[in-house]
């Protein structure tokens, strides 16, 4: 299934804290918002190796190798505002104007990130097992916990927390494989470094509520997951915003490798929603 981007475009983008490495297909088409794949942490564009076959000749799609990840390393130390300065660039670059953000994990806090600075820059917003960005929704213990993440790793043989991140974020066989080898090119301190970046800056300080989204959206999440508290997360995310919320059954963290029909299927009916809203604001 990986071999959907051999059919991209690979391209690379210098920017003042590294090269960014992202595959694009096409041109936008009018009046259908590009697709923007925006991965989790430690993984990179393979993540969406399936979404991307399920929408290739049908929408344009975009997906990257977030900062720091992938074939986008060596790079400055990695955070959400770099994350989504990159982006900028990206659709910039690209000539996109307001994408459909499509956020696994990390993916989502990158794309909060972006509409965060640019309330205005996207049509549509899916969240894949993500949480809000900011400190709105976490205790103190949560938030003490998350910047304690690096070290702890480091308590690890690269082997056994190699093995433990992808049995903990997948549920079949396909998708731990997968993960496998994305996470296989990180050496120890490295992928520790990241993985402390990517969770202490989940909510920066001064970031206390978490911003509205002002474009349709929707939350996805598998039943299983069980990496911290994202379960919980989604549904006071849900609860607070009105923001449809999705359980994706057989399904850990990575729900759209795991059980990627089911994903396609909301993301597809999700989409519907996002192309009769831009229909309609052409209209008037």
């Amino acid at each position: 299934m990986h071999d959907v981007f051999g059919r991209m475009r690979r391209e690379t983008l210098e920017t003042p804290d590294g090269t960014l490495v992202y595959w694009a297909d096409g041109q936008e088409i009018p009046g259908v918002p590009t697709l923007v794949l925006l991965h989790g942490l430690t993984a990179d564009h393979r993540l969406f190796a399936a979404q991307a076959e399920h929408w290739l000749g049908r929408r344009r799609v975009l997906c990257w190798d977030a900062p720091g990840h992938g074939q986008s390393r060596p790079y400055a130390d990695f955070t959400y505002a770099r994350a989504a300065e990159a982006l900028r660039r990206m659709l910039a670059r690209e000539g996109v104007a307001r994408p459909v953000l499509i956020g696994q994990s990390m993916g989502g806090y990158a794309a909060q990130a972006l509409l965060r600075e640019v309330p205005d820059g996207a049509a549509g917003f899916a969240g894949i097992d993500t949480c809000p960005f900011g400190e709105g929704y976490y205790s103190r213990s949560d938030l003490w916990w998350l910047r304690q993440m690096e070290w702890m790793c480091l308590c690890f043989p690269e082997g056994l927390l190699k093995r433990s991140l992808a049995v903990n974020s997948t549920l079949t066989q396909e998708a731990r494989r997968s993960m496998e080898e994305m996470l296989a090119p990180y050496g120890r301190r490295e992928l520790c470094r990241l993985l402390g970046q990517g969770y202490a800056d989940l909510a920066p300080s001064g970031v206390a509520e978490p911003m509205e989204i002002r474009c349709p959206a929707v939350l996805l999440v598998g039943e299983r997951d069980r990496t911290g508290k994202v379960m919980t997360y989604n549904r006071a995310w849900h609860a607070r915003t009105g923001i449809p919320l999705h359980v994706i059954p057989d399904a850990a963290h990575n729900s759209n490798a795991d059980n990627p029909g089911e994903v396609n299927r909301i993301l597809d009916e999700f989409l519907r929603t996002v192309d009769a809203a831009q229909r309609d604001a052409h209209t008037k």
